[in-house]
């Protein structure tokens, strides 16, 4: 739910390790730019069937109540975290029942943001096991999702942001968002078209870029006028989408994209396209829902 003064919460998951703690670092800072409170949520997991039968019960309500000790340790630890980080945010702590991702997707219907860490994403096979938050929330959430990585990359200066675009109303979203994020910052903003030929090539490869370029201009226009501070770079760029938008993320403060797409950011929401850049990417990516 949102606060009292109407303000939708930007909910962060917290893991249990205490070492990993820049997803609510990323989370705070937000809240404190975005004058908005931040929700912090913790999900101890759900009892395997085989607790739940009545003679388990002994069992059942010490596992609990271990949990549940352990969990409010955790957020107790989380909340002093943010306080010492951003005085002046707005702090909430919610303990629940249930798998994180699960937990997370009904936190995030009522979130202006909702933002995890990843590194359950460091490999193939945890970016496809069901201990993969990330994917699943994505997938599901109503509001934009942040993607945070552990270890804390390198950024580069001047900082900027990099959104990738296709023209679909997907990616307009995500322009929207990516020029609200380097505002924010005081950074600038890189737009991205990835375009690569078909196998068989393309007739006229001059009049496809150009067509690119059009699509790219029109998917920005009128953004610097709401954001006249933020100095925009629009580029068009030959290669596979997870490979541009990878290269050009690798020092940048943030990476948007939309949850859909076409052309060359088709299957964006669980495509490989999407896979690539949650695996792939070293900074924050923020993924922006229609």
């Amino acid at each position: 739910m949102g606060g009292a003064d109407g303000r939708r919460p930007i909910v962060v998951g917290v893991d249990p390790d205490p070492s990993k703690r820049l997803a609510i670092a990323w989370a705070a800072d937000e809240a404190d730019r975005r004058a908005l409170p931040l929700r912090l949520v913790h999900a101890r997991g759900a009892l395997l069937g085989r607790y739940r039968s009545e003679e388990a019960r002994p069992v059942r309500e010490q596992w609990s109540q271990a949990l549940e000790t352990a969990g409010e340790r955790v957020l107790r630890e989380a909340v002093a975290f943010v306080e010492s980080r951003q005085p002046s945010v707005e702090v909430s702590a919610s303990l629940a029942d249930g798998e994180p991702a699960w937990v997370l997707r009904e936190e995030a219907q009522s979130a202006s943001m909702a933002v995890v860490g990843s590194w359950h994403l460091s490999t193939r096979r945890e970016l496809f096991s069901s201990a993969s938050v990330a994917l699943p929330l994505v997938a599901h959430a109503p509001c934009p999702v942040a993607v945070v990585p552990e270890p804390e990359h390198a950024t580069q200066q001047p900082a900027y942001f990099v959104v990738g675009i296709d023209g679909s109303p997907h990616s307009t979203a995500a322009v929207n968002v990516a020029f609200e994020e380097a505002a924010l910052r005081g950074a600038a903003l890189r737009a991205l078209y990835a375009w690569h030929s078909p196998l068989l090539g393309v007739l006229d490869e001059d009049a496809a870029r150009r067509e690119c370029r059009r699509v790219l201009s029109e998917t920005v226009a009128g953004r610097t006028a709401t954001h006249p501070d933020v100095e925009l770079h629009h580029e068009v760029v030959r290669g596979h989408p997870v490979r541009v938008l990878t290269e050009a993320s690798e020092h940048a403060l943030g990476l948007v994209v939309g949850t859909r797409g076409q052309g060359g950011f088709t299957g964006m929401l669980l495509g490989s396209v999407s896979q690539g850049v949650l695996h792939h990417a070293r900074c924050p990516v923020i993924t922006v829902p229609v």
